[in-house]
């Protein structure tokens, strides 16, 4: 109520967006790109501190299936990771290669979009969840 309250006219319509709080030790990369050589293409990789300093990402041609968003989590050099880690539990593969699955499926089915980044994906007890995302269309 105070947040809204602060609002002036000149910043005409105010909204928030309140989300629970997603914490865990270990961060991975997700992504769509409509690439102009090969076409639309899914992109995971390991992420947070580790993005740059790894390298670690693997790349599919959409459309995917289950079979190939599974090939796509295998192809991560750094598969210890996924595993548990820590006392913390092995990232859900199943979970994971749903969201691959959604991101083949979302890009895929439009033109307009030109790449999607989820960023980080936050591994919270196991579940990858998605704690922000950037999509870029064309035009």
């Amino acid at each position: 109520a105070e947040l809204l309250a602060a609002a002036r006219p000149e910043d005409g319509d105010v909204a928030l967006l309140i989300a629970q709080m997603v914490s865990g030790a270990r961060e991975l990369i997700a992504g769509f790109v409509r690439d102009n050589e090969f076409g639309p293409c899914v992109m995971l990789g390991i992420g947070g501190i580790f993005t740059e300093a790894l390298g670690d990402v693997a790349f599919r041609l959409a459309p995917l299936d289950a079979l190939d968003a599974g090939d796509l989590i295998d192809d991560l050099a750094n598969q210890a990771l996924l595993g548990a880690v820590r006392g913390e539990p092995p990232v859900d593969r199943a979970a994971l290669a749903r969201i691959l699955l959604a991101l083949a499926e979302v890009g895929d089915g439009d033109e307009r979009i030109r790449s999607i980044d989820l960023n980080p994906l936050i591994v919270a007890d196991g579940v990858p969840v998605a704690v922000d995302a950037l999509v870029e269309l064309d035009g």
